[in-house]
């Protein structure tokens, strides 16, 4: 509720701001405040290699599955590729603050797993997106620039490095970053409901049906079939459902708007998974307790 609620607020403030001061707000939040998020989930939980070894693999193949269902919706969607790959990459990420919040309503809360899936998988998500949302920007070469230098990748592979390396961050350096990630969320979820199209939050077509449908119920299904394949450990298992259980990330909004997209179309998206979300993610969350931690 109280996300909704921002989602709302940004609804309710959207004309108080100009598209400048919007497109300001999403620009900071691209550069500074989500690669803060980004850095502090990795890098303030130890990581070790063995958990890099066995969820790193899950967490990517998921991924992976996404991002090819999701393209089952290209023929349904925007005609220009940019604003698509705005849109398509809600199949595959996910909403880091929220599974840090939903993992705690299980008896038996995986959180140093979560971490590690959370860590290893924010830089496949950002390769796959950036890639994407870059493909007609220029050359090979140039694309390849423009994924090395992403904010939320770098920030991502320096939290992994710090949480593999077992290095305590002095608090000095620590808590303004701390205080920078508490304030990327709630920002992210008012920009998203200043822009969002709340008359198409209200009807799925097929081309969001398709990106919705694989976030929310296809990706978690095949988490689930993968568990039984392979004999997964209570705690890896548990942890694979609920990461690909999550709805999308508020930051396919602000990644998309970077890079120019039409800010409409995923705004939209990540509001439609986030809401519907609060009928799927509790079923999910039963279905975790009941067939792989009882």
């Amino acid at each position: 509720m109280p996300s909704f609620l921002l989602v709302a607020l940004g609804g309710g403030l959207r004309n108080r701001l100009t598209q400048a001061a919007w497109q300001g707000l999403d620009k900071l939040n691209f550069e500074v405040l989500f690669p803060a998020l980004i850095f502090v989930a990795a890098a303030s939980r130890p990581i070790g290699l063995a958990d890099i070894v066995t969820i790193g693999p899950l967490v990517w193949s998921v991924m992976t599955l996404g991002l090819a269902l999701g393209y089952l919706a290209r023929r349904f969607g925007p005609t220009r590729f940019l604003d698509f790959a705005g849109c398509w990459q809600v199949a595959w990420r996910f909403n880091t603050a929220l599974a840090f919040v939903a993992v705690e309503t299980l008896s038996q809360p995986p959180l140093g797993a979560l971490a590690v899936a959370v860590g290893l998988a924010i830089p496949l998500a950002n390769v796959f997106a950036v890639t994407a949302l870059s493909r007609d920007a220029g050359s090979l070469w140039q694309t390849v620039g423009r994924v090395a230098r992403n904010p939320f990748l770098l920030a991502a592979l320096a939290g992994v490095v710090v949480g593999i390396s077992g290095v305590s961050l002095p608090a000095l350096l620590l808590a303004p970053l701390e205080l920078l990630a508490r304030a990327a969320i709630p920002l992210a979820l008012v920009s998203v409901g200043a822009t969002m199209n709340w008359g198409a939050l209200a009807r799925l077509d097929r081309f969001s049906g398709i990106i919705v449908g694989t976030k929310l119920l296809a990706l978690p299904v095949f988490a689930l079939g993968l568990t039984y394949a392979l004999s997964l450990s209570p705690t890896v298992a548990a942890t694979l459902v609920l990461f690909a259980a999550m709805p999308t990330a508020s930051a396919a909004h602000v990644l998309a708007a970077g890079f120019g997209a039409d800010r409409q179309w995923p705004a939209t998206l990540v509001a439609q998974t986030t809401l519907l979300s609060a009928v799927t993610l509790p079923l999910w969350i039963t279905v975790i307790e009941l067939a792989i931690l009882r």
